[in-house]
């Protein structure tokens, strides 16, 4: 049995922030400018109440519903986020009853981000071909927006928050989810990261005094060093296109379309020309949206899916890169 993409649905919480309402927060900023730095023109923020799990619950239901799937299929749930519900019991276990699937039914998250979707595919493509599970949904959903400082000017222009689910199945032909490249490099762990979020470097009260004005930062601040992010992004992503390549005995010429990590449109397009990719055949999603982390590729997927751009039977390849510092692609035909 093969693994394949059967199905994909997203959700984007309600709250809309417009360039337009960032410029009257930063006077020193037009519209005009931050449209053409970031090719963005809104991002998607959920409820102060609201977290990454709620979004990947909305997007689940939405695939149960848009595509007549019977929960009872389900034999594995993925969750996939930089922002679980707890540090223990698993969120996925949380999800699993929330959903009302089955008991019968495997649970694990991935704590993961800006790479998370492959490797979620990855974790799936082991299920469902080593005979363990036939139905894998995986669920990809992150709220930046939540440990971003409001004064963190670059972040909030760029990040969104979004859920997406995707359900992956079996069926008896070649084509599907195929190899993997993976990479990491934990030196740059630092590069990217959430401070005073975890065991190690946890909340303290002299942090929650410190950001008092902005409401404590409770669930820990964003940090990036943006350069840093870039220059890695340009040294491994053509490289793990090159060895994705190298490892299916394809060309870049068989390959209908690139859908890589929606991360920043700039870098995107260095990066486009970089490997010589056809402008036609890449598929940049944020204008409306912005960088939505884990979620990011599949609501690509989708929306090209929709839009009849991709097609079935089109070759594409995926990559994922950042937050680690990691790296991951694979090939699919959908």
């Amino acid at each position: 049995m093969n693994a394949y993409i059967k199905a994909i649905s997203y959700h984007l919480p309600k709250n809309v922030l417009s360039n337009r309402a960032l410029v009257t927060l930063y006077p020193n900023l037009n519209e005009e400018q931050i449209y053409r730095s970031t090719a963005i023109k809104s991002r998607h923020i959920s409820d102060s109440d609201e977290i990454g799990s709620d979004l990947g619950f909305h997007a689940a239901e939405k695939l149960f519903f848009e595509h007549a799937i019977s929960k009872d299929e389900v034999d594995f749930l993925l969750f996939c986020s930089e922002g679980l519900d707890y540090s223990a019991p698993a969120t996925a276990c949380i999800l699993q009853d929330r959903l009302g699937l089955n008991k019968n039914c495997g649970t694990l998250d991935i704590p993961y981000g800006c790479t998370g979707f492959v490797y979620g595919l990855s974790v799936a493509k082991g299920l469902i071909e080593s005979g363990q599970a036939s139905n894998v949904l995986l669920i990809t959903s992150d709220v930046p927006s939540k440990v971003i400082h409001p004064e963190d000017i670059e972040m909030r222009l760029i990040f969104g928050d979004a859920g997406a689910a995707t359900l992956i199945s079996n069926r008896n032909q070649k084509n599907g989810i195929g190899k993997f490249v993976f990479g990491t490099d934990g030196s740059g762990f630092d590069k990217l990261i959430v401070r005073k979020s975890g065991i190690r470097d946890f909340m303290t009260a002299d942090w929650l005094e410190f950001y008092a004005e902005v409401g404590g930062m409770k669930l820990g601040r964003m940090e990036m060093k943006a350069g840093d992010i870039f220059l890695f992004a340009m040294k491994v992503v053509p490289q793990m296109v090159k060895d994705l390549l190298a490892k299916e005995k394809l060309a870049t010429e068989d390959i209908d379309f690139f859908v890589f990590h929606q991360a920043n449109s700039q870098m995107l397009e260095v990066l486009r020309k970089k490997i010589r990719i056809p402008k036609e055949k890449f598929i940049i999603e944020m204008e409306d949206i912005g960088n939505t982390v884990s979620a990011s590729i599949p609501i690509a997927l989708t929306r090209a899916l929709n839009t009849e751009k991709i097609k079935k039977g089109n070759r594409i390849l995926i990559c994922g890169f950042g937050i680690g510092l990691s790296w991951s692609g694979t090939i699919l035909e959908i």
